[in-house]
C-alpha cells in the first residue's frame, strides 16, 4: 500500500487523508509530466470548453451557477481570468509593439516600445486592481447582495470583455475606411452591452429596465475611473522616465 511522501500516512485515495497532498509520481518521462501539468493548469478536461460555451452563450449563467454552489463543473473564476487576461495582454503588447495602436503624430521608433511595455506590464496589474473596484460599483447599485457575489461577477465579466476586445482589435484600424469593419465593430460593441445587461438580469434577478439603467450607470462610472487611473499612471511613468 502506498504511503504519503509528505507525512507518511497510508494512502487510500489519490489525496492523502491526513495532509491533503496529491500522490504524484515524478519519476516518469518528462513529456508525460508536462502533459499532466498543462491539464491541471489550464483545465483541459472538458470543463474549459463547457466554461467557455456557458460564458459567451449564456451571459451571467456562469456566475449564477458558481454562486449557487455548482463549482466543480466549471473552471474556477480566478484561473479563468488569469488564463484569459495573460493571453489578452500578450496579444495587446504584440499589437502595440507593431505600432498598430499609435495615435496621429506618434511613431513606431519612439512610441511603440513604450506602449507595448505599458500593455504587458502596467495595464495587467492595473486591471487586476480594478476588479474589486468594479465589484464596489456593483455593490452600490445592488446593495442586497454580498460583496463576494459582485467580485465573482466582476471576474467573469472582465474575462468575457477581454475576449471581445481581442476580437475587436483587427477591426480597429479598418473601421475608419471600411463600412463592413465598422458594422462588425458596432455589432460587437452592441453584443457587449447586451451581454452586460443580460448578465445583470440573470445574476441579480432584476427587471430589463433596471438592468439597463444600472448597467449604463456602472459602466459610465467605471470608464471614468479607468480613464483617470490610466492618465495618472501614464503621467507617473513619464515623470519617472
Amino acid at each position: 500500500m502506498a504511503r504519503c511522501r509528505n507525512c507518511d500516512t497510508q494512502l487510500t485515495d489519490l489525496y492523502c487523508p491526513a495532509c491533503g497532498q496529491k500522490d504524484v509520481d515524478f519519476d516518469r518521462p518528462f513529456l508525460e509530466l508536462l502533459g499532466e501539468i498543462v491539464r491541471e493548469t489550464f483545465d483541459v478536461d472538458g470543463r474549459a470548453l463547457r466554461t467557455a460555451k456557458t460564458l459567451f452563450l449564456q451571459p451571467g449563467q456562469l456566475t449564477a451557477e458558481y454562486l449557487a454552489g455548482k463549482r466543480r463543473t466549471y473552471t474556477p473564476p480566478l484561473r479563468l481570468y488569469l488564463f484569459i487576461s495573460v493571453s489578452f495582454f500578450l496579444v495587446m503588447a504584440w499589437v502595440a509593439g507593431q505600432g498598430l495602436l499609435l495615435d496621429l503624430g506618434q511613431t513606431v521608433e519612439t512610441d511603440a516600445a513604450s506602449q507595448a511595455r505599458f500593455m504587458s506590464e502596467t495595464l495587467p496589474r492595473m486591471m487586476f486592481v480594478l476588479l474589486p473596484i468594479f465589484a464596489l460599483l456593483l455593490k452600490a447599485v445592488f446593495r442586497h447582495r454580498h460583496y463576494f457575489d459582485h467580485v465573482i461577477f466582476s471576474v467573469h465579466l472582465h474575462s468575457a470583455s477581454y475576449v471581445i476586445l481581442a476580437l475587436l482589435l483587427p477591426f480597429e484600424g479598418l473601421a475608419n475606411r471600411n463600412l463592413l469593419a465598422l458594422v462588425v465593430q458596432v455589432g460587437m460593441l452592441g453584443y457587449f452591452m447586451t451581454y452586460l445587461v443580460m448578465s445583470m438580469r440573470r445574476v441579480y434577478d432584476t427587471s430589463w429596465l433596471g438592468a439597463c439603467a444600472k448597467a449604463l450607470l456602472v459602466l459610465l462610472v467605471y470608464m471614468m475611473v479607468i480613464s483617470a487611473l490610466v492618465e495618472a499612471t501614464s503621467s507617473f511613468l513619464i515623470i519617472s522616465d
